[in-house]
């Protein structure tokens, strides 16, 4: 089941790493179901399914000028929605072999998105784009446009790091936090989203 899932996957997207198949078979299946990422490597090496290692497509550029903020959120319990939300930017896979982009966030307690936009760029201006989404839901929801309380968690990349992005967060009172370094589990939520769209709506549709 495991590894006719992962074929399955792996027809629409050859490319995809191991980890980002297991948190789709996580997903799909469940813990109880999909064994732990280790074994699961081990698996996939046993059927000769692990990737080479290769260059990565990067949708995170950490490279720059801009201000690193701190990691807010260690240890928080959530209690409602627009608490605290996630953004992340992923690619996805086109039939014809392009790509293209889809900027998220998240909220991290009700699990909706709340902003998206798709585009062929990873251009700061679409990232904003989906922002500005998140923040008209919220506005409205609330009834104010002061949304102090907020948390905005990413990771370091430019898009989120430059002015133009942080201006827009500390006009309406967003706290900001970043992860600490580039690693899928310190933004799992997005991580796990990202993998549901793509297994669940784009490749499963594709069939």
């Amino acid at each position: 089941m495991l590894l006719d899932a992962t074929c399955e996957i792996r027809e629409h997207d050859p490319g995809i790493g191991g980890y980002k198949l297991w948190l789709m078979l996580i997903t799909l299946f469940g813990k109880d179901v999909v064994p732990g990422r280790d074994s699961f490597y081990t698996l996939l090496r046993q059927h000769r399914l692990m990737l080479p290692p290769r260059k990565v497509r990067h949708t995170t550029n950490s490279n720059h000028r801009y201000h690193k903020w701190k990691n807010l959120i260690k240890g928080i319990t959530l209690t409602s929605a627009n608490q605290l939300w996630v953004s992340d930017i992923t690619y996805i896979s086109l039939a014809n072999g392009d790509v293209c982009y889809l900027h998220l966030i998240t909220d991290a307690y009700s699990h909706k998105i709340v902003g998206w936009e798709l585009a062929d760029t990873l251009r700061v201006s679409v990232t904003i784009s989906a922002l500005n989404r998140a923040i008209a839901q919220a506005i409205e929801m609330k009834g104010t446009d002061n949304l102090n309380g907020l948390i905005h968690h990413s990771d370091r990349g430019i898009q989120y790091c430059c002015d133009q992005y942080v201006t827009i967060l500390q006009k309406y009172h967003i706290a900001i936090s970043m992860t600490e370094d580039y690693k899928p589990t310190d933004n799992a939520i997005a991580e796990r989203i990202n993998g549901i769209i793509k297994t669940e709506i784009i490749y499963r549709k594709r069939q």
